[in-house]
């Protein structure tokens, strides 16, 4: 059993002591007067209300104040301000480029209080031990920093599905919320792997997140059918529809990777019942935190888009907090919950004057107040990239072993910056090898192993990448234990992945035999221990790199990640091979040999 629990439930001197505070029978710690509370439960504004705070819980809220003010209360006149419960995002993937640390000195100042995480990323790298390790790194932390457990969806078999005695172990976790977004092809098409985790996880009284990009009406069906309870892919007003009248909590995505927020804010004119829309980022970058910040961007967005601000506000707390059967605890304002409270100069400015977690004042005027803890990590969460030996240029080399002069081969076809297509083309063999042919925008892709199996690699090609020379190569492939290289040179290629060997993870730009750009990323291969503005100059780098040698898409680093993901449709490369996301079956490089003769 875990001997860690985030929600400890309150000793009995505690309870007490709250229920005293709330009768003026005991000062209160911290007491708001004067504010206009927002009441999320009955969706009003409370004028000239106060909030009485006693430890980290809320002890009062209310008129007639003064009787739970003693000489040591600390008063905060809210006078001509509003207050809301503090910010919640509900699906997030911390496991990318900031450590907790670095990440909290910018997302708190905003006004998030509580983040649920998604925990996939550490475990094909660092098993459970590392997904303890990364949770680890959220205690004590100014702000709650909860969980879900990973299902491991994957198109490698080497990393694919976690061990049902690891979810076990998570599962008991109470910072663990359930069991992290499973795309549905795979539950579709391989019922007996992931069902078994459906069944463990809902037996542990916790819940099942969504990933259903994609799917038809009745695939929708019965992927909510066997128990999914969120989705944050929509995308579009019709697809939030659906999903809501299945009783689906539907995420709306504005972050780095998507922003969907516009599209579906014509959904506040369709009449319908809103409360189980929830805001969310999916995951932010260095860059836009600094520029934009986090969950407060997204609130503010959604009411600049029409939503009614209280509605909006009720996406990003008490929502949020039902959803995740937390509203106990969070994403209100009332007497028992978390102290998590955010005072703005008004319900349609969400820029915090003062932030409030855990009964804290740990912001005030965009500047945080109280700093997070950092956390040390395990050695073995800083040596994940465990390659025998430095890469040379032969292992890139694609040898045809027929005695032929052509060969129709598939190529993963880059047909937007994330999506990818299978198309045939024709290509020559020279030498016995295929070789890259940046003239018509073909290059070489590889998927080395970096921690199961290290070194085994497989190497295809691809189309629309815009690489003319040189190579870029990252430690963080989506949903594998792989190193992704794409290249027009192999010697190139070799020299990517044996500098992120040397840095023990992290995103490499080079050409001609010299690395152009690099970021380090040595936990995990995934992350920094560096400063927010230090991997915002880092990753701007990255990619000014390779927009120099002809990449034309916006986030590099992003586009090349996502080439082994097992949700973007459809081509996508692993270590074994090729894969087909629409049947879920490996496809083999070389499609046809034109004919035969001298090569």
């Amino acid at each position: 059993m875990s001997e860690y629990r985030l929600f400890s439930t309150l000793e009995p001197d505690q309870m007490n002591r709250l229920t005293k505070a709330a009768m003026g029978q005991v000062p209160a710690d911290m007491v708001i007067i004067n504010g206009s509370v927002v009441n999320v439960y009955t969706k009003e504004r409370m004028e000239s209300c106060n909030v009485s705070i006693c430890g980290d819980r809320i002890a009062r809220v209310g008129p007639k104040v003064e009787h739970t003010i003693g000489p040591d209360t600390v008063v905060i006149d809210a006078v001509g301000k509003t207050v809301i419960p503090g910010l919640i995002d509900g699906h997030t993937h911390l496991a990318w480029l900031f450590s907790a640390t670095e990440f909290l000195k910018s997302a708190m100042k905003g006004g998030t209080t509580t983040i649920i995480t998604e925990t996939l990323e550490p475990l094909p790298v660092a098993g459970v031990a590392g997904v303890i390790d990364f949770l680890d790194s959220f205690r004590d932390q100014p702000i709650k920093i909860l969980a879900t457990a990973p299902p491991m969806v994957s198109i490698s078999r080497a990393a694919r599905r976690i061990a049902a005695k690891d979810l076990e172990t998570l599962l008991d976790r109470d910072d663990i919320l359930g069991l992290g977004e499973t795309y549905w092809q795979a539950v579709i098409q391989e019922p007996d792997l992931y069902l078994p985790l459906f069944h463990q996880t809902l037996s542990a009284g916790k819940l099942l997140e969504g990933h259903s990009a994609g799917a038809s009406f009745d695939k929708l069906s019965a992927y909510a059918a066997a128990g999914i309870s969120s989705c944050h892919e929509p995308i579009k007003p019709e697809e939030v529809i659906d999903r809501l009248r299945m009783g689906i909590y539907v995420m709306v995505r504005e972050g780095s990777i998507r922003r969907d927020l516009a599209d579906i804010a014509m959904i506040k004119d369709a009449g319908l019942d809103l409360r189980r829309l929830i805001l969310s980022t999916d995951g932010v970058s260095p860059k836009d935190l600094i520029e934009k910040g986090y969950m407060e961007y997204v609130l503010q967005k959604a009411i600049d888009c029409g939503f009614d601000p209280i509605e909006a506000i009720q996406m990003a707390t008490l929502n949020v907090a039902e959803h995740f059967h937390l509203d106990h605890l969070i994403g209100g304002i009332a007497p028992g919950r978390c102290a998590d409270l955010l005072i703005l100069p008004d319900i349609h400015t969400i820029t915090p004057v003062t932030v409030i977690s855990k009964g804290r004042v740990i912001a005030q005027g965009g500047k945080i107040k109280v700093q997070p803890r950092a956390h040390t990590y395990a050695p073995e969460s800083m040596k994940t990239i465990r390659l025998a030996r430095n890469m040379i240029a032969d292992d890139f080399v694609i040898r045809v072993n027929n005695p032929v002069s052509t060969v129709k081969v598939r190529v993963i076809k880059m047909v937007s910056d994330l999506v990818t297509q299978e198309f045939h083309e024709d290509m020559p063999v020279i030498g016995g090898n295929i070789l890259s042919d940046p003239i018509r925008d073909i290059v070489k892709v590889a998927a080395v192993d970096r921690t199961l199996h290290p070194g085994k690699a497989f190497t295809g090609l691809i189309q629309g990448f815009g690489l003319k020379s040189g190579a870029m190569a990252c430690s963080a492939a989506w949903d594998s234990t792989a190193i992704i290289v794409v290249g027009a040179a192999d010697t190139d290629m070799a020299l990517a992945v044996n500098r992120i060997r040397t840095l023990q993870g992290g995103a490499v730009v080079c050409d001609n035999g010299r690395v152009l750009a690099e970021l380090a990323l040595p936990i995990f291969g995934l992350m920094s221990l560096s400063p927010i503005q230090t991997l915002a100059d880092a990753t701007s780098e990255l990619t000014v790199a390779a927009v120099d040698l002809g990449i034309p898409f916006q986030d590099p680093v992003l586009s090349l990640i996502t080439l082994t993901g097992a949700a973007i449709p459809f081509l996508r490369i692993c270590e074994e091979g090729l894969v087909n996301l629409k049947d879920g079956r490996r496809v083999d490089l070389i499609v046809e040999q034109i004919d035969h003769g001298e090569y």
